[in-house]
């Protein structure tokens, strides 16, 4: 008996929960849970400009914020003025939306090895990424940002401060400030000022030690080498090596203003060094300089750029320029110096109703002047001294169209030591010395002949008074007048007979004149010789003693 076949009934119903549909249709649902979930949840896409790529990849360089992996970069392009790259950062929450204000601060962080130290190794296996720091409390939500070129510092661990200088003494970003020779901080910016005129430093100072920083704080370059003289001992100090490759700045403040605001735009001098800053400066520094320019003929070869601009020995601003014109007329070279003096200084505590550049000018017209005056005796280098020694009329600060007011300048310049020799040794050099030597030389060769006979003559004189006491001190010597008497008289005769020869010669003749002016002479002669005669015969010796 065979077994009957069941007939299976054909149902023209859809059952969909029995439909092999259904798995797809479940698929498609988690499907598009899923994707409400990631649409629902996905974060802003926002643009970050930086100056350059510094090893971001697209599709793998992600931001992280405290470390966290917050959105991740999905495309890099060229600005488009090519001032910068922008990278397009996808976040992967919108919880990110309230930390995407004006508080947000991003920057790359990479790989680096410097004098300061190694930095970023975590990058060397996740790779170069973005860091963000912010805040919750932002005003507005924003999807553009800049970038930054250094590590955000937040001001609650720190504070920042503002150095300036007139070039940069090798200061570069990372160079540790230091306190006693303690590290408190360092260099996060160093750029150029929008005139170009001087380096700008931003150093940041941890909290702890950000209160040392006073009104009155001088920073200065610390020295690689140190020489003291200090109570007649020589001591040598060199910095550490580590110190020598990466240098630093130091500081250091009076214990006066401990509790003193500083205020948000002060500006500190940096210095070349310890020396400098320790000098006598006022002022409020660069905020409250004033330029002017003075015009002179006088010889300014030994006036650098940036010396000192002082008064009553303070320094109070320096020189910033000097071009040097050739004038034709005078055949003088003609120099236009450009000076930024500090008028803050001249700010009177007392009188509060005028500014400091008003005392300026009010001094200037009661006789304050520009004068150049030596800063080194040595070299004879020279400074500008504002001072109201001088003999010359009161003057004026004039703008008379120029790019910065003409102060009054007194014409007189004290010289250097050296200048001053060189002066003596070019009029030395312009005596006639080898002919006032020859001279000299030809007045002693004609002296000594003299001076020599003069002395033989003494000595014959000498003799001679022996020899004519000897002679008056004899008996024969009484005879004497006697003799010289019949010796005349011969005379007389001969002069007679010598008388009658002439006289045969015209009396107008050169003979007879000469003869005649003879004949009186001797006659003369013959008459004093016997008022001699009688005084030796009444007394021998009167030739010595006299008469």
């Amino acid at each position: 008996m065979s077994t009957p076949i069941p007939q299976v009934k054909e149902s023209s119903k859809f059952n969909f929960i029995t439909s092999i549909w259904i798995v797809p249709f479940i698929a498609l649902i988690i499907a598009g849970w899923l994707a409400y979930q990631y649409f629902a949840d996905r974060g802003p896409e926002i643009q970050i400009v930086f100056p350059e790529n510094e090893g971001l990849i697209a599709g793998q360089s992600v931001v992280k914020f405290r470390n966290v992996p917050v959105g991740k970069v999905t495309a890099i392009h060229i600005q488009e003025d090519t001032d910068g790259v922008v990278v397009i950062v996808r976040m992967n929450s919108k919880r990110s939306i309230p930390y995407l204000t004006e508080k947000a601060r991003f920057w790359i962080v990479k790989p680096e090895v410097g004098l300061k130290g190694i930095s970023g190794l975590d990058t060397l296996i996740s790779g170069t990424y973005i860091n963000v720091y912010s805040e919750e409390g932002g005003k507005e939500f924003r999807d553009k940002f800049i970038g930054l070129s250094q590590p955000y510092r937040d001001t609650m661990n720190g504070e920042y401060f503002h150095l300036v200088s007139t070039s940069g003494h090798d200061v570069s970003v990372g160079t540790p400030v230091f306190y006693k020779n303690i590290r408190v901080g360092q260099v996060e910016y160093v750029y150029l000022s929008l005139d170009n005129k001087t380096v700008d430093t931003i150093i940041f100072i941890d909290k702890q030690y950000s209160s040392l920083v006073h009104n009155d704080s001088k920073f200065w370059i610390k020295s690689t080498f140190n020489v003291d003289f200090t109570k007649g001992n020589l001591d040598l100090n060199v910095a550490p090596m580590n110190f020598l490759l990466q240098g630093g700045i130091m500081f250091s403040s009076s214990p006066h203003d401990t509790n003193e605001t500083i205020d948000i735009d002060r500006q500190f001098v940096l210095y070349k060094n310890k020396t400098r800053a320790e000098s006598k400066s006022i002022g409020s520094a660069p905020k409250d300089i004033k330029k002017f320019f003075i015009l002179t003929d006088q010889k300014t070869a030994n006036l650098r750029l940036n010396s000192p601009v002082r008064f009553s020995g303070f320094d109070i601003g320096w020189i910033d320029d000097i071009q040097l014109n050739y004038d034709r007329k005078s055949h003088k070279m003609i120099a236009a110096i450009v000076m930024g003096i500090d008028t803050s200084i001249f700010e009177d505590n007392i009188e509060d109703n005028t500014t400091g550049e008003e005392n300026l000018y009010n001094a200037v017209k009661e006789g304050m002047r520009a004068k150049l005056e030596t800063l080194d005796l040595i070299s004879g280098m020279l400074y500008i001294n504002l001072t109201f020694d001088h003999n010359e009329s009161n003057g004026s600060i004039v703008a008379d169209g120029t790019p910065y007011p003409k102060f009054p300048m007194v014409e007189e310049v004290s010289m250097g030591m050296m200048d001053s020799l060189s002066g003596i040794m070019d009029k030395l050099n312009k005596l006639p010395l080898e002919k006032l030597v020859n001279s000299l030389d030809k007045v002693i060769n004609e002296t000594s002949e003299p001076i020599a006979n003069a002395n033989e003559m003494l000595k014959e004189l000498k003799e001679s008074a022996k020899h004519l006491n000897a002679l008056t001190s004899k008996n024969s010597f009484e005879r004497m007048p006697d003799e010289i008497s019949a010796a005349l008289k011969e005379l007389t005769r001969t002069l007679k007979t010598t008388k009658k020869v002439v006289a045969g010669y015209g009396q107008n003749s050169m003979l007879n004149k000469q003869l005649s002016y003879t004949l009186e002479i001797l006659t003369k002669t013959s008459k004093e010789m016997e008022v001699f005669l009688r005084m030796l015969n009444r007394k021998p010796n009167s030739l010595i003693f006299g008469d």
